[in-house]
C-alpha cells in the first residue's frame, strides 16, 4: 500500500511518494558519497550495473524488494554466521497493519533485517522510524525516505517537542489505520547501550497522543507486536563501553556526528555472529486485562511492562551471554551452557574489543565491566521475568 494520499502536514517526515522515486534515484546516482558508500556493500554488480538496476525501479516497493533486500542480504552474508526469525505463527491472522516494537541493538540493521525476514515470510515490509540525528548527509536522508522510512525529529526545544510528537503520533496512526501499512519503532529513543532493554513511557505517550479514545483503546488500535532481537556479538560494544567512560569522566560529554557515522559503519560492516529475531505475542489481549481507571503514568508503566516481558521472554541466548554473566558475577550459575573453549573464545573476543578503545585515561576494568553487562543484562532480565 502506498502513501500517495498522505496529508501535506506530514511532508517533512513521511517517506517518498512513488511519483518522487525517479528524481530521488537520479539524485543518488549523481552523488559521489553514495557511490563511495556502495563500494562497502561488496555487491556482485559493478557501479554502472547498479545504477541501471536503480533506474529500472519505478516504485518504492520495487526498490525495497529488489535492491534494498539484496544489499541487506549481502551484509548478512558477510557479517553474520546466521540470520533467522521465529514466532511467525504469532503474527496476527489476516495480516493487519501492526506496530512492530523491538529492543534496539544496531542503528541501521535492526529494522533492515526485520523487514527482509518479514518480506520473505510473506508479511510485507514495514515503514521504519529513524531519528533525524542519523541523517548526517543529504543522500542518507534521500535513501532512507526511498526505503520507506519516516523521520523522528530529535533535539528540538521543549516547546516544539509537543508539536513534533503530536505530528509523529498522527503519522503512525494514519499509516496503521488509513494506509494499512505496518511500522517498526524502537521501544526507546536510541539504543540501550548496556542492553538493559526497557520500553520508555515517552514512546507510549507519543503513540497515544493522536488517539481519540482512552489510552488502552488508543494503543490497541495500533496493534503493537513486540519483537525480541538477539545479536551474538555487537560490533559496537567497544564504542558503547568507550562512551560510558567518556560520560563518567565528563558528565557534559555529547557524541558528535562523526561518532554516529562510525557507529553506523561499524554496526553494518563488522561481525555479528548469529542474529535472531523472535516475534512476540501481540499485546492487545494483555492490554484488555489492564484497569483503564489506573492513573495515567501507572497505566503507561503497566503497558511498558507488558511489552518488556514479551521481549525478555523471547530473547535467544548464546554461549557468550552465559559466560559474560558468570564472569561478571563471579559465579558458575550458567556453566552448563558453555564449555572451556566457549569461555576462552569470549575472553579473547572481549580483550580484542577492549584493545580497540583509545582513551587518554583508559580504565580497562570499568570498560570490561560495562561490556560484560551488555552481554549479561538480557539474560538477567529473562530470568528475573521467569522467577
Amino acid at each position: 500500500m502506498d502513501t500517495e494520499t498522505v496529508s501535506p502536514n506530514f511532508d517533512d517526515i513521511r517517506p517518498l511518494n512513488n511519483d518522487e522515486v525517479k528524481d530521488a534515484i537520479e539524485e543518488l546516482v549523481a552523488n559521489k558519497d553514495f557511490e563511495r558508500a556502495y563500494q562497502y556493500i561488496k555487491s556482485d554488480l559493478t557501479w554502472d550495473q547498479f545504477v541501471a538496476a536503480m533506474r529500472s525501479c519505478k516504485t518504492k516497493e520495487e526498490f525495497k524488494s529488489t535492491l534494498s533486500r539484496d544489499a541487506v542480504m549481502i551484509v548478512a552474508k558477510h557479517t553474520t554466521f546466521s540470520l533467522s526469525i521465529s514466532g511467525r505463527s504469532r503474527l496476527p491472522e489476516g495480516k493487519p497493519a501492526c506496530t512492530f516494537m523491538s529492543n534496539h541493538r544496531d542503528i541501521v540493521l535492526d529494522a533492515s533485517f526485520l523487514n527482509v525476514m518479514l518480506y520473505d515470510v510473506g508479511y510485507g515490509m514495514t515503514q521504519v522510524a529513524i531519528g533525524d540525528n542519523l541523517l548526517i548527509r543529504p543522500w542518507i536522508k534521500t535513501l532512507v525516505r526511498l526505503n520507506n522510512s519516516f523521520i523522528v525529529k530529535r533535539g528540538v526545544s521543549v516547546r516544539q517537542m509537543l508539536e513534533v510528537s503530536g505530528t509523529l503520533s498522527a503519522y503512525i496512526r494514519h499509516t496503521i489505520t488509513d494506509t494499512k501499512e505496518s511500522v517498526w519503532i524502537a521501544q526507546r529513543e536510541g539504543r540501550a547501550k548496556d542492553s538493559d532493554d526497557r520500553t520508555q513511557g515517552s514512546v507510549l505517550k507519543m503513540l497515544n497522543m493522536s488517539g481519540k479514545k482512552d489510552i488502552l483503546s488508543n494503543l490497541m488500535e495500533l496493534n503493537v507486536v513486540p519483537v525480541a532481537i538477539s545479536y551474538e556479538y555487537d560490533p559496537c560494544d567497544y564504542l558503547k563501553a568507550k562512551e560510558f567512560q567518556q560520560k563518567r569522566d565528563d558528565p557534559d560529554f555529547v557524541k558528535c556526528q562523526r561518532d554516529d557515522l562510525l557507529s553506523m559503519e561499524t554496526g553494518i560492516l563488522n561481525n555479528k555472529g548469529r542474529v535472531h529475531f523472535t516475534i512476540g505475542n501481540p499485546i492487545n489481549d494483555s492490554l484488555s486485562e489492564l484497569d483503564p481507571a489506573m492513573e495515567k503514568n501507572e497505566l503507561i508503566a503497566a503497558v511498558a511492562s507488558v511489552i518488556d516481558k514479551e521481549i525478555y521472554k523471547h530473547y535467544r541466548f548464546y554461549p557468550c551471554n552465559y559466560v559474560a554473566y558468570d564472569m561478571l558475577t563471579g559465579t558458575k550459575r550458567f556453566s552448563e551452557n558453555y564449555g572451556l573453549k566457549d569461555k576462552k573464545h569470549f575472553e579473547n573476543y572481549l580483550q580484542g574489543q577492549l584493545d580497540k578503545i583509545v582513551l587518554p585515561n583508559k580504565d580497562e576494568a570499568f570498560l570490561r565491566t560495562k561490556m560484560l553487562e551488555m552481554y549479561s543484562n538480557p539474560l538477567k532480565n529473562h530470568w528475573a521475568n521467569k522467577e
